[in-house]
C-alpha cells in the first residue's frame, strides 16, 4: 500500500548562488553531517546538494506536510548504501508523522530515487506501507 509520494526538482544553479552567499549557514541548516561530507568529497558538490534537497522537498511531500507543521530540513537525511543506493531515514517529527500515517500491522519503508542533468536535480520519493510478516 502507497502512503504518499513526492517528486521535487532543484536548479543546481540556484544552489550554487545559496552556497556561495550562505555556504555554511545553509549547510548547517539544512544538511546533516553526512551529507555534507557525502557532497564535500565529489566533485559535483552544489550537484550534490541540490539531490539532497529535492529529496528532503519530496519527502516532506511524501509526508503530507510539505516544509511545515513542525517539519525540519534536517528530519530528512539522504545517505547512501556501501552500493551507492540512496536511502532516506526521518527523525524527529518526520519520523513521528511517518509512525502516525503507517497503519497498525504495517512497517514503513522510504524509496528515494535521485537523478541530474545540469541545470536540473530531481528526485522522487514514495512511502510504501508493508505489511508486517
Amino acid at each position: 500500500m502507497i502512503l504518499g509520494v513526492g517528486t521535487d526538482l532543484a536548479n543546481i544553479e540556484r544552489i550554487v548562488g545559496v552556497l556561495e552567499r550562505h555556504g555554511d549557514r545553509f549547510r548547517n541548516r539544512v544538511f546533516t553531517e553526512i551529507e555534507q561530507k557525502k557532497a564535500e568529497r565529489r566533485k559535483d558538490t552544489a550537484g550534490t546538494y541540490a539531490k539532497r534537497w529535492a529529496a528532503k522537498e519530496a519527502c516532506s511531500k511524501a509526508l503530507g506536510t510539505g516544509l511545515r507543521m513542525g517539519i525540519a530540513w534536517k528530519d530528512m537525511a539522504v545517505r547512501n548504501l556501501k552500493t551507492g543506493q540512496p536511502v532516506m531515514e526521518v527523525s524527529g517529527w518526520a519520523d513521528e508523522r511517518l509512525r502516525d500515517m503507517t497503519p497498525k500491522g504495517h512497517e514503513a519503508i522510504i524509496h528515494v530515487t535521485l537523478t541530474d542533468d545540469h541545470p536540473w536535480a530531481q528526485a522522487f520519493v514514495v512511502i510504501e506501507a508493508r505489511p508486517l510478516a
